[in-house]
């Protein structure tokens, strides 16, 4: 069941397609002669829906800095022709992309965070925690730095550090410890099991390496300082009434997400002890899911991956 008493919650879906997926082509409003953004466009699955509902003259930017990605997509979506343009970019160039296409103003950007399928399921992209490969972890197999260098390279204080404030592991002073004593690591498998001997398998249905694994990926990508960056970019770039939604797969990507969506539909954002207003803010978005928007259990019991997954959606005045 969708978790959400916003308007969202009665969207009408389809049998064979999940919820979420209905839920953000629903809230997207896809129409004839729109603009679109799919900040991450993967393999091509959300755009396909946008492209789709917003026959036949709406448009879609899709931005990846993964290229394996940008070619399923660019096959994906060949239907479409001239309708869709992609780009290997970071969506923390969504201003500039924009600039280039001479696009004024979209009416949705989708932002799906996190790591793909197709990256987990590509050992030597060494993300997945199943398939042991190079400690790699980039979505851009361009960027300079692995999660190699920085388990090898950073010092145990470092190394506690980012691992408790990006995968929130309690015991990340001592898994630094580990790593270091360790060291070199260069395969998932040997973190792996350096990383389970420190936490022990407990009863968790959650591998427990996860928390890890998801510290190093981060910081890897500087996930958060790109999230960070990019929602301004994407409020300034819709049109009244356009709409942004972002699904993240982890508290502190939706922690931000929730915070900019809350502080951008305020008209003032003084501290409460402060008796007048004094910030001059005023409301640019209205927020459109209060609550977050969960998968149903039929939807994660088909895909576990989305069992984390949470859709929030605003929209600019």
């Amino acid at each position: 069941m969708v978790h959400s008493m916003d308007e969202l919650s009665n969207c009408r879906t389809k049998m064979h397609e999940p919820v979420l997926y209905q839920a953000i082509i629903s809230a997207l409003r896809p129409r004839d002669g729109g603009f679109y953004v799919d900040g991450t466009v993967g393999a091509g699955g959300h755009a396909w829906g946008i492209l789709e509902a917003s026959s036949p003259g709406g448009r879609l930017l899709g931005l990846d800095v993964d290229p394996q990605a940008l070619d399923q997509a660019r096959e994906r979506l060949s239907p479409f022709g001239d309708r869709v343009t992609l780009a290997q970019a970071s969506y923390t160039t969504l201003g500039l992309q924009l600039e280039t296409l001479g696009w004024d103003s979209v009416q949705g950007i989708l932002l799906d965070l996190g790591v793909s399928s197709l990256q987990l399921d590509t050992p030597e992209r060494g993300f997945s925690l199943r398939l042991d490969g190079p400690l790699d972890m980039r979505f851009d197999p361009r960027a300079g730095i692995c999660a190699a260098d920085l388990i090898n390279n950073l010092s145990e204080d470092e190394l506690a550090d980012l691992i408790y404030s990006y995968g929130e592991e309690r015991r990340s002073r001592q898994v630094a410890r580990a790593i270091v004593a360790a060291r070199p690591l260069q395969t998932t498998g040997e973190l792996k099991e350096v990383v389970t001997k420190v936490v022990g398998k407990g009863q968790s249905r959650v591998h427990p390496a996860t928390r890890t694994f998801q510290a190093l990926r981060i910081a890897t990508n500087e996930e958060l300082k790109a999230l960070e960056k990019v929602l301004p970019q994407a409020m300034a770039a819709l049109s009244p009434g356009g709409r942004l939604a972002v699904i993240s797969f982890h508290s502190l990507e939706d922690r931000i997400v929730k915070r900019f969506f809350r502080q951008e539909s305020m008209d003032c954002v003084c501290p409460p002890e402060q008796p007048h207003c004094a910030c001059n803010h005023r409301a640019v978005l209205r927020l459109v899911t209060r609550k977050p928007i969960r998968p149903e259990q039929a939807e994660i019991a088909a895909n576990p991956r989305a069992r984390s997954a949470r859709l929030r959606v605003a929209e600019k005045l």
